[in-house]
């Protein structure tokens, strides 16, 4: 991520906050988080203030389109200038598929697909009157699942929306190429975090992944990084699956 500015939506915890850390340690010339936590994006905010980085912190509830454009403006405003927007912001409410109320499908919906919406929406308002950097005027990274390619039963709506965000990734990145912005995303499988270890995930990440265990958080954040980094000049529109062989595309 070395000479680009960065914003994160859901960094305040989980994989958006290691993103935050990693982010900083990789280069950033500068850091943003938008959160509905804003003390936790704050927080996620202090090893980016502890290098004299600038940096942008805003409070919104991505399902509303408006407080997404606002949250964006605020860090434009912080930044001055967006190189990588990083969707990480969703929901994981597990339900069995003949059981899923349409409040749970309105919740799915209205942040892991309508969020991701809007701060794309945001974000190319901003990336497309910057200047380009090696022919890019902006990055945009969503994360998806690998739930969106397989049958899931006992979380349907989650995977449903998943397989939405890479429907979105490859239109948006087919409207914006002309535009210099890259779009794609990021597809994991199961990782080995602590809220999977106290839900009794990790056995049953390791039995279905044919390297026998779940992905360190770590793991997928590199590929994160590399999508949404400089190096990256000329993908768009793909979909990167690490699943450790879960499956293959």
């Amino acid at each position: 991520m070395d000479g680009l500015s960065v914003v994160i939506v859901g960094g305040g915890a989980g994989l958006g906050e290691l993103l935050a850390r990693m982010a900083v340690e990789a280069g950033v010339t500068g850091l943003g988080i938008i959160d509905i936590d804003g003390n936790a994006a704050a927080t996620a905010l202090e090893p980016a203030r502890a290098k004299g980085l600038p940096v942008a912190s805003a409070s919104a509830d991505i399902q509303a389109g408006p407080e997404c454009h606002e949250a964006f403006a605020a860090m434009v405003a912080g930044l001055g200038r967006v190189d990588t927007l990083i969707n990480c912001a969703a929901i994981y409410p597990r339900r069995p598929i003949l059981e899923i109320t349409d409040a749970e499908w309105d919740a799915s919906n209205g942040v892991n697909i309508k969020g991701t919406y809007h701060m794309m929406v945001a974000a190319i308002g901003h990336m497309k009157e910057q200047e380009p950097k090696d022919h890019v005027r902006g990055r945009i990274v969503n994360l998806t699942s690998v739930d969106a390619f397989k049958a899931h039963p006992q979380n349907a709506h989650y995977a449903a929306t998943k397989a939405a965000v890479v429907s979105l990734t490859r239109s948006f990145a087919h409207h914006v190429a002309g535009d210099g912005i890259l779009v794609n995303s990021v597809a994991p499988a199961g990782m080995a975090t602590e809220r999977a270890r106290a839900l009794g995930f990790l056995g049953e990440l390791a039995k279905a992944s044919p390297l026998g265990r779940g992905a360190l958080p770590t793991e997928i954040a590199e590929w994160v990084l590399m999508t949404g980094g400089p190096k990256n000049t000329y993908m768009t529109g793909e979909n990167v699956i690490v699943s450790g062989g879960y499956i293959y595309a």
